[in-house]
């Protein structure tokens, strides 16, 4: 006979097998002496498995993710859950507070990691998420958006040569994987030296909600989740087609500063030498054409009209066959419409 299951424990709350709870860790307190935490969701399942932990909002502007966890805890799916889920909707509380990406002090918490538990208010932080959920983790799920004023195609960004995210990423199903360097300081890297495997989920704007990024992220974690063995498949599909994976990718700068006209959208394949917007003055006496330099699908672009020179207006992903990627985004939007009883609860508008 099995040993039940030990309550799982954390800033001393002791969350029984079959129960779930709201952990809040202390973090800071503000000038006017108001409290902050950062609120972890718990779910202990009855039976044994992996623990997990899907994160949200590391930087303050990305709602995105929030509203993607709070779907995710209400799914039926987890009900009856094999393992442990830690779901963190906001990590970086400040800046969600204040609907900025950053800290009060202006830095970015995931370039603060691993941190540490006297320096600065980042870097406590970032220790705090550190030991408190990753080091208790076998596996993470980080929820990203663009920054203000970008918008990006859903895509998965994982650690280049790691087999097992490669094949978790193909398991999310979101329509594009990146292979991306680990950058000092950020939370994918962290984890990979406290050996927890980590998929970045990346998709949608700054501020907003965007329902297609919404669902993807949802359906992705959830499929994620029936691989570890954690949940039952009811409800969770399979991708139609496998997500297309991109060799590197680069961003399009702007030749000049001035007003532009844009002829291309996140999912579209472009070819080389293809003009992709216009850059104008306002009397539209100078106008300079915005040109792809490869091949390749826009996984992420600018919706500002006013620009300067400089300024990144197209992120391009380079495919071995951009067209197919096309095709592969509209086959898995499609999908992701055919099952509309797990979302329509949740529809935004």
């Amino acid at each position: 006979m099995t040993a039940p299951r030990k309550p799982f424990e954390m800033a001393g709350r002791r969350i029984a097998p079959g129960q779930r709870g709201t952990v809040d860790l202390p973090v800071s307190t503000l000038s006017d002496h108001t409290p902050v935490t950062m609120s972890a969701h718990v779910i202990h399942g009855k039976k044994p498995g992996p623990v997990m932990f899907v994160s949200a909002a590391i930087h303050g502007d990305e709602v995105i993710g929030v509203e993607i966890v709070r779907r995710l805890l209400r799914t039926p799916n987890l009900d009856r859950l094999a393992g442990t889920l830690i779901a963190v909707p906001i990590v970086n509380t400040f800046g969600f507070l204040n609907q900025s990406r950053y800290l009060p002090d202006r830095r970015d918490l995931n370039r603060c990691f691993p941190g540490s538990p006297s320096g600065s208010l980042a870097a406590r932080l970032a220790y705090l998420f550190l030991t408190e959920i990753v080091e208790r983790s076998d596996f993470g799920i980080d929820l990203h958006s663009a920054a203000i004023q970008r918008t990006n195609l859903p895509q998965v960004r994982i650690n280049p040569g790691n087999e097992r995210l490669i094949k978790m990423a193909d398991v999310f199903g979101a329509p594009v994987i990146i292979p991306s360097k680990q950058r000092d300081g950020s939370l994918r890297k962290t984890a990979a030296e406290v050996n927890c495997d980590m998929l970045l989920y990346e998709a949608g704007e700054g501020l907003r909600f965007d329902e297609y990024a919404a669902r993807t992220g949802v359906m992705g974690i959830l499929r994620v989740m029936r691989e570890l063995g954690m949940i039952s498949s009811r409800g969770v599909t399979k991708p139609k087609v496998r997500p297309v994976r991109a060799t590197t990718s680069f961003w399009l700068r702007s030749p000049a500063g001035g007003l532009l006209r844009m002829f291309r959208q996140t999912g579209d394949a472009v070819r080389e030498g293809e003009v992709l917007g216009i850059v104008s003055d306002p009397f539209g006496e100078n106008e300079t054409e915005i040109v792809a330099d490869q091949a390749g699908i826009i996984i992420g672009r600018s919706n500002l009209p006013v620009i300067n020179e400089g300024d990144a207006l197209f992120h391009i992903a380079v495919l071995p066959r951009p067209k197919a990627a096309t095709e592969t985004v509209e086959t898995l939007a499609e999908q992701l419409v055919e099952a509309q009883p797990l979302f329509d609860e949740d529809e935004i508008i």
